[in-house]
């Protein structure tokens, strides 16, 4: 049992900001560590110590933790864990928020996580195969009509490719995935499905479940869902906790199917998985769609929680550990967020070589909403010589909590628009005309197959 007034020492791994920020909150935090791969200025001048170092490489975590001595470890990338960091510092004593790298699968496979559900007839799971090669292939696209390309390993969220979206013809698809062949790849082909999105993510310790607010995340790269599909470009959230295409029985839908697989996981692998269960979902007129799991937290999504979470989260995390989060009420701000994040000004590709990386977000940091209803999160940036320098991910996010979705927007807006140097945003995450596509689009659906019933 800990003792009421004891201190806890805590190591982060991966991108890492947001999850510094909610644990530089706690009235329990002594110590924090980070190991990450970028010279981040705001983790630099917030933590305790600050390693650079691969984070994929078990080892250096190892070297890390007998260096600190951490009370436990927080993973918050998904490639650590795919690499088994998690099961390194459990091997040394260290506990973790996060998976190992079996119970990652949930992740770093798309296969496993499809027959997963499948086994454990857990609903959501859309029509699909998974192909090593074309042997059957062709067949099974023409059998689904419009269909989904996904890699079935990480890709960073840049991977899938969507008929009608990014490709058009079937044999487009097809040569897609004759790339991923020649890569040594298998895919995963699912059926196109035809809906709005949203993530719900949950704290899960093994038994018992805790669940936070849907988010809508936007992964292509520019304004009215267009361009490349990205790791997210910016999320928001309602002050209800719902969103303005889902009701009650949707969210508590998805939560169900977070608990069952998290306990579906446990009854596969022997395992306690105790970390972050993150559902990629999809309402459509044939109900729920499970889209993709994540097996930590989402980002920008952990933005917007970090910013509205009420409850200590080393007091969660410490919790999840235990196996008591029965016993703790997590609870979160009625209040919207935006969350907008400024890229470089070609992303999702890799910088030009002669491209000015310095950005200024002095005029930002001087708003009078600073530190009250807005705050910067750094990501994947470096500092030199007191300047902010990019690299060839995204940069950092400005997220804005207000009573209402459009207060939250315009101060996000007015932040992210006063950034200095060659990046850009999307101008239009949160906004009344995307809120209104968004629920126009549902509203279709469902007279389409209203329509159908009643014909």
């Amino acid at each position: 049992m800990q003792a009421v007034n004891e201190k806890f020492d805590v190591m982060i791994i991966g991108k890492s900001f947001a999850l510094m920020t909610m644990c530089k909150a706690s009235t329990k935090l002594n110590g924090l560590y980070v190991l990450s791969d970028y010279a981040n200025p705001g983790i630099i001048k917030e933590a305790t110590n600050y390693k650079i170092a691969d984070t994929n490489n078990p080892e250096n975590a190892v070297e890390y933790a007998k260096l600190i001595r951490p009370h436990f470890a927080i993973i918050a990338s998904e490639d650590p864990l795919a690499h088994g960091v998690a099961d390194a510092l459990l091997n040394i004593g260290v506990p973790c928020i996060g998976p190992t790298q079996s119970l990652a699968r949930l992740e770093s496979s798309k296969s496993f996580t499809r027959q997963l559900l499948e086994k454990y007839d857990i609903p959501g799971n859309p029509a699909y195969r998974r192909f090593h090669d074309e042997n059957g292939l062709a067949e099974f696209v023409r059998e689904l009509g419009e269909f989904v390309v996904k890699p079935d390993g990480l890709t960073g969220g840049k991977g899938v490719r969507v008929m009608g979206d990014h490709f058009t013809t079937v044999e487009e698809g097809l040569a897609y995935c004759r790339e991923l062949f020649s890569q040594n790849g298998s895919v995963v082909i699912e059926e196109r499905l035809d809906g709005e999105e949203f993530s719900f993510q949950s704290f899960f310790d093994g038994k018992h479940i805790a669940h936070m607010v849907p988010i809508q995340d936007h992964k292509r790269a520019h304004n009215d869902d267009t361009g490349p599909n990205t790791g997210g470009m910016g999320s928001y959230s309602c002050a209800d906790h719902l969103l303005p295409f889902l009701t009650a029985d949707d969210v508590k839908a998805a939560g169900e199917i977070n608990r069952r697989v998290g306990e579906a996981l446990f009854l596969e692998t022997g395992e306690e998985y105790k970390g972050i269960l993150y559902g990629g979902f999809m309402i459509t007129k044939k109900g729920l769609r499970v889209i993709e799991y994540n097996a930590r937290f989402g980002d920008p999504e952990v933005m917007n929680i970090a910013s509205l979470l009420e409850t200590d989260f080393v007091a969660i995390c410490l919790a999840v550990i235990d196996g008591t989060l029965d016993r703790l009420p997590v609870e979160f701000r009625r209040q919207a967020s935006v969350c907008k994040y400024i890229v470089p000004r070609n992303y999702p590709e890799k910088l030009p070589k002669d491209m000015d990386i310095r950005i200024n977000i002095d005029d930002a940091l001087a708003s009078p909403e600073f530190g009250k209803r807005l705050r910067v999160y750094y990501s994947a940036i470096n500092e030199k010589d007191g300047a902010i320098e990019m690299t060839d991910s995204r940069s950092l996010a400005f997220v804005a909590v207000a009573d209402t979705l459009t207060e939250a927007e315009g101060i996000a807006e007015t932040a992210a628009s006063s950034v200095k140097g060659n990046v850009f945003h999307r101008t239009d995450i949160g906004t009344p005309p995307l809120i209104k596509k968004r629920v126009e689009h549902m509203e279709r659906l469902f007279e389409i197959e209203r329509r159908r019933q009643f014909a």
